[in-house]
């Protein structure tokens, strides 16, 4: 094997603010794709780093997302986070059939009749922020409960149970080995409930996404039980992960580079395109996601996959590719908008992707409103910053207003 395919270890787990970890940036600079080794897992895998080929990775047929499934693939947690039945271990047509029935509860047009329900939560949040009075933990207040209480409140879970889900929905993040068996107990208990769930929704459906996603029909198809329990599961999860730590990261570069902040007040109705170049540029997760399988030998960069690898794409890596985005690091909020791939791309692209964005315009929307002299209550410097997951946020955010 060549010298610049020798394995790298890769631990992935640099967490200094939203600084870029120096490991993936080191790896962006080859001409070639490089092979790493994860925490878990008893393979190498491939690292796909540029735009173009993220985007062929992730769209071509011959790599296989449903073919890792009982292998000991590659990966950053020591209990894999995906379900075997989860639609992000599917490859088409299975997986196009399963996310055109479910996206029928995302669309535009449904979510902009959720976003009223979206702002009275907000509001209800900030409301309770204001009267704690300053210093006040946005993390506490706004940025962990809006996307999961949205989403409990959106499958129509009730407000008591909420407490135990998120418990449960917390534990199947958690990178340290000591959590394997709390986190696979944790993932059989919210299948059952999710599958209790869907049992009643679908004897007496409500205006929930549960009974919408139910109702979803494209001719004769439909989703059955598991496939509703599983979808129900990913989305909970969902409202735990990228938009909760994504409401604290925008706030934290809001209120660390004052020249955002100014043009967000100055311009509120550009919020859309403000989230979307920070979503771009701000290193969300550490390392990657979840591997794909070839199924056959691939030539890709120079690199011969051979069938059986395991591939792993860094979206972090392709969002500042500089053949597409010129000055990639910097936060340039006059950038012509380009799509990123911070919400996944091709099959396994974010299906709530317009809620997520919808919870995000809201959240830093009604806290720049409401809040025109927010901000930090301590020096930066002295944040902490979560290093257990495989996310990147900080622990805590208090504000001052």
């Amino acid at each position: 094997m060549a010298a610049d395919h020798e394995t790298v270890t890769c631990p992935f787990d640099f967490s200094e603010a939203l600084d870029f970890d120096p490991a993936l940036a080191d790896l962006m600079q080859r001409r070639s794709p490089a092979r790493v080794r994860l925490a878990y897992g008893d393979a190498d895998a491939w690292l796909i780093t540029g735009f173009d080929s993220v985007k062929q990775v992730t769209t071509d047929p011959r790599f296989s997302r449903a073919g890792i499934i009982g292998h000991d693939y590659p990966r950053m947690t020591p209990e894999p986070i995906v379900s075997p039945e989860s639609i992000n271990v599917m490859d088409p047509p299975q997986s196009s059939r399963v996310r055109h029935l479910a996206s029928q509860a995302f669309t535009q047009q449904r979510v902009e009749g959720m976003r009223q329900r979206i702002i009275r939560l907000a509001d209800r949040l900030l409301d309770d922020m204001e009267q704690a009075g300053p210093p006040a933990d946005l993390v506490q207040h706004l940025s962990n409960k809006l996307p999961q209480q949205t989403l409990l409140d959106l499958l129509g879970i009730e407000r008591a149970e909420w407490p135990r889900v998120e418990e449960s929905l917390q534990q199947l993040l958690v990178v340290g080995a000591g959590n394997k068996e709390a986190a696979a107990t944790a993932k059989a208990d919210l299948t059952a409930y999710f599958a209790k769930l869907v049992g009643q929704r679908r004897n007496s459906p409500g205006p929930d996404l549960i009974s919408a996603m139910a109702a979803a029909r494209e001719g004769e198809e439909q989703l059955d039980d598991r496939e509703l329990a599983v979808m129900a599961l990913t989305l909970a999860l969902s409202g735990q992960d990228t938009a909760t730590c994504q409401i604290s990261d925008i706030t934290y570069l809001l209120l660390t580079r004052p020249e955002l902040m100014q043009h967000l007040r100055r311009r509120p109705e550009s919020v859309t395109d403000v989230v979307h170049e920070m979503l771009r540029c701000i290193p969300f997760r550490k390392g990657v996601g979840i591997p794909r399988v070839a199924l056959e030998d691939v030539e890709l960069d120079g690199a011969r996959i051979k069938a059986g690898d395991f591939v792993h794409v860094s979206y972090l890596t392709a969002n500042r590719d500089p053949e597409r985005y010129p000055a990639p690091h910097d936060i340039d909020l006059d950038r012509p908008i380009a799509p990123h791939m911070t919400f996944g791309w091709g099959g396994h692209r974010c299906i709530a992707m317009p809620l997520a964005m919808a919870e995000l315009e809201v959240a830093i929307g009604r806290l720049v409103e409401r809040f025109p002299g927010l901000r930090l209550a301590v020096p930066p410097e002295e944040l902490r910053w979560d290093t257990e997951t495989i996310r990147r946020f900080p622990l805590e955010l208090p504000v001052a207003w």
